[in-house]
């Protein structure tokens, strides 16, 4: 990591290291007067005699390492910071599921639902604590099962009851993921604003309610468009492969996943489309949406390293100085 001015709080603290210069210049001088005084000694037979013999060149080290210690505190003085990654104190996610009668498919073993509850559920569980995450199902209607809240137990709880039901209402189900953070963000908006927010939407069909048309009032592109006017991402995953079928009324039906259309809402909205078609991979774009949302990367304080360091250095200094001198420097 390359540190520059730029990434310290406090660098008026480095004016310091001009008094730490006028040391070393000053430690030098004494050095030179008194080689100066003991060459006044003419005898050096008796000066040998009387004057015990010193640690030579070494009696410098703890001098050396002293300075060292006093830079590495001035380093620290200055506030240096550098970007880390750090949990999220504060942020909005609402989990849409489709669970239209499609996901009964079994292309995802064992069905795409079995493997989006068990993928939905680790995602809510490894989500960082500061992150509200509520949850909505929709098929032919849209239904919140929980409202945004710090709370992992009550949307686990609700992932393992998912039931079916028929149709797809794609638009519906993002309207009420709008609403329902309209509403928290009124509850908990402070100084700063209602928190961040961002819609991942789960879905393996194509939206059938109110109609196939997305561009109807109330579709799935009408809303990802009310999304971007709000300023809150879409992240898609579209759940399946283009093999699926359903048995509906004894008939066997195909239910082929609609990436195109989940494509669309992500780029509509601002957000990023992912594609799922085993349950392995979900998983891991669950993950890999676990990061984004739960971290961010901030300037923090980094000048722990460099305070520890400094004290290690002077205590290092003064031993020495014991052992070589009989003193502190």
């Amino acid at each position: 990591m390359t540190l520059s001015f730029r990434n310290f709080s406090a660098p008026w603290w480095f004016l310091l290291l001009v008094a730490i210069g006028a040391l070393v210049v000053g430690y030098v001088m004494v050095q030179r007067m008194r080689r100066k005084r003991t060459l006044r000694f003419t005898n050096l037979e008796l000066l040998e005699k009387v004057a015990p013999r010193g640690p030579s060149r070494l009696r410098h080290i703890p001098a050396i390492v002293l300075v060292l210690a006093l830079m590495l505190l001035t380093t620290a003085m200055a506030g240096p910071t550098a970007e880390q990654r750090v949990p999220r104190n504060r942020a909005t996610v609402m989990l849409v599921i489709d669970v239209s009668l499609s996901m009964e498919a079994t292309d995802v073993a064992p069905t795409r639902l079995k493997a989006a509850q068990v993928a939905a559920k680790s995602f809510a569980e490894g989500l960082t604590p500061g992150v509200n995450l509520g949850l909505i199902t929709f098929a032919g209607t849209a239904t919140v099962l929980v409202a945004p809240t710090t709370d992992r137990g009550g949307v686990a709880k609700a992932i393992d009851n998912l039931k079916l039901a028929q149709s797809t209402a794609t638009g519906e189900a993002i309207f009420a993921a709008l609403q329902s953070i309209d509403g928290f963000s009124q509850v908990v908006g402070g100084p700063d604003g209602p928190p961040p927010a961002r819609i991942v939407l789960m879905s393996d069909g194509k939206q059938t309610i109110p109609t196939e048309n997305e561009d109807d009032p109330r579709g799935s592109f009408t809303a990802a468009k009310a999304a971007a006017e709000r300023k809150i991402p879409i992240t898609t995953i579209s759940f399946g492969t283009a093999d699926g079928t359903v048995e509906i009324e004894g008939r066997t039906q195909s239910v082929a996943v609609d990436d195109d259309a989940m494509k669309e809402i992500a780029s509509l909205s601002a957000g990023d489309f992912y594609k799922a078609a085993t349950a392995d991979q979900l998983r891991k774009v669950y993950d890999t949406l676990g990061e984004q949302i739960g971290y961010e990367i901030k300037e923090a304080d980094a000048s722990r390293p460099w305070l520890i360091l400094g004290t290690i250095a002077a205590l290092i200094a003064a031993a020495g100085s014991l052992v070589l001198s009989q003193r502190l420097p």
